[in-house]
C-alpha cells in the first residue's frame, strides 16, 4: 500500500489498523530545538478518543468504544526538545471487539470503503475496516499537536487554529463562539444549536440510523506568503488533507460554491492600507487564500462530513464468493460505530491544517529566503 505519507519537508506518515496492536506516525524534517509538551499532544489525543460520556453526560452521537489512546514517545525529543530527526509515536489498541465483524469476511458494507479496498488488492482486514477505520486518525492528531507546537514556536502565539461544527443532522448554528466549542458534546460553536443536534442524533441513534454534518477551520495568525503557486498551492494542498480523512465528501474556502452565484465585483475583496502600513481586506470571500499563497487574512473554509456508512438497520448488499463470484446479500451491521462523526473529526481537521501548514512553512523558509520577512505582510483587520 502506498500513499501512507503526507508532506514535502515536514513529512507524517501514519501505520497501523484498527483491530492490529496499535498505530502510529513517524514525522520526519522537523526542525531540530522547538520546545515540545507532550501533554498538549495527549490533550488533543484525548480530544479524538472513542469514548460514550462527555463530561460525564450520555454522548449519543459517538462510539461506545473505550480506548486511553496513551501516545508512547519511541524517539526524536531528548529533554523537551525536538532533536531534528524523525519523531515516532505508538498508540497501543487496547479494547478491539474483532468478533463483532465476523460476518464481514466476505461482505461488504453500503457507504463503507470495503469493497475498494476489496477491488484494489483482492482481500482486506474486515476488523474494524482496518487501514480505512477512523480509529487511524489517532495517528495524524498526534502529529498534527506536534505541528501547532512547530507554527507557535517559528510565527508566534497568535498562530491559532479553531474548528468546530458549523452544522449536524440538518441544525446549523446560529451564532459563533469559540469559548463554546468544548463545553458541548457535538463541538458546535453555539451550545444551544447544540442541544438541538443532539436531539436529532439520538432520533437517528434510536432509529438505527446515522447523520452527517459540516466542519468550519478557521485559522488566525499566518502571514502572507505561504503556499507554492502551481502545483503546491495552500488551498490544494489543505483540500487533499481534508479529503484524506474518511467521510469528507467536499470541501469550500471563503465563500465556496456562493461565489459561483456571484459577480466579480461581489466577490473581489477590497483591498486598504491601515495607519500603521498593514494591509486589510474590508471581505474574506477569499478565504485567506489568493492564487495559491495565504493573503494574511484569516484561513477560512468548510468540510462536509457523510453520515456514518456503519448503521444498525438492515442494507442490501453483495457478499464475495471462493470462486470470485458476488451474490445479492442482506446484512445488519454489529459492533460499536459512531452516529455522528462531526465533534470528533474537528480535532482531526485541526490537525491536518496544522501539518499542511508546518509544511508550507518550512518550504516558504526554504524556497524565499530573500522575500520580504513574512511578519511585516501579516494582514491586520
Amino acid at each position: 500500500m502506498a500513499q501512507n505519507t503526507i508532506g514535502t519537508i515536514f513529512k507524517v506518515t501514519t501505520f497501523g489498523e484498527s483491530h492490529g496492536a496499535g498505530l502510529g506516525c513517524v514525522i520526519d524534517g522537523c526542525p531540530a530545538g522547538i520546545p515540545i509538551d507532550l501533554d498538549a499532544v495527549q490533550a488533543e489525543l484525548d480530544r479524538r478518543k472513542p469514548g460514550a460520556d462527555f463530561a460525564g453526560r450520555n454522548n449519543a452521537a459517538v462510539t461506545s468504544r473505550k480506548e486511553a489512546d496513551k501516545a508512547e514517545v519511541l524517539s526524536g525529543i531528548f529533554e523537551g526538545k525536538t532533536e531534528g530527526t524523525p519523531i515516532a509515536f505508538v498508540i497501543t489498541n487496547t479494547s478491539q471487539h474483532s468478533k463483532d465483524y465476523g460476518n464481514l469476511a466476505a461482505t461488504f458494507r453500503p457507504g463503507h470503503a470495503d469493497f475498494g479496498y476489496f477491488a484494489k488488492y483482492g482481500f482486506r482486514d474486515y476488523r474494524g475496516g482496518g487501514r480505512s477505520s477512523g480509529r487511524e486518525t489517532a495517528a495524524r492528531v498526534a502529529a498534527g499537536a506536534i505541528a501547532k507546537q512547530i507554527l507557535s514556536a517559528i510565527l508566534g502565539e497568535n498562530v491559532r487554529i479553531t474548528a468546530y461544527t458549523e452544522r449536524a443532522a440538518g441544525i446549523s448554528i446560529e451564532k459563533i463562539n469559540f469559548s463554546e466549542i468544548e463545553q458541548n458534546p457535538l463541538r458546535a460553536a453555539d451550545s444551544n444549536a447544540a442541544k438541538k443536534m443532539a436531539a436529532k442524533i439520538e432520533e437517528a441513534r434510536i432509529n438505527k440510523d446515522s447523520v452527517g454534518g459540516i466542519v468550519a477551520c478557521r485559522v488566525t495568525g499566518i502571514p502572507a506568503g505561504l503556499g507554492e503557486p502551481v502545483f503546491g498551492k495552500l488551498d490544494a494542498e489543505l483540500a487533499k488533507a481534508m479529503l484524506s480523512i474518511g467521510a469528507t465528501k467536499g470541501i469550500e474556502f471563503g465563500a465556496g460554491f456562493s461565489s459561483a452565484d456571484s459577480t466579480g465585483s461581489q466577490n473581489n475583496d477590497a483591498m486598504r492600507v491601515n495607519a500603521d502600513g498593514s494591509i486589510r481586506f474590508e471581505t474574506n470571500n477569499a478565504g485567506g487564500i489568493i492564487g495559491g499563497i495565504s493573503n494574511g487574512a484569516d484561513i477560512f473554509f468548510r468540510v462536509a462530513v457523510k453520515p456514518v456508512p456503519s448503521i444498525f438497520r438492515e442494507q442490501k448488499t453483495v457478499s464475495a464468493q471462493a470462486d470470485g463470484t458476488f451474490t445479492d446479500s442482506d446484512l445488519v451491521i454489529e459492533g460499536r460505530h459512531d452516529v455522528c462523526l462531526c465533534p470528533r473529526i474537528v480535532p482531526v481537521i485541526e490537525a491536518m491544517t496544522a501539518i499542511v501548514l508546518t509544511d508550507m512553512l518550512l518550504q516558504h523558509r526554504a524556497n524565499c529566503v530573500n522575500s520580504y520577512p513574512l511578519e511585516t505582510i501579516v494582514c491586520k483587520t
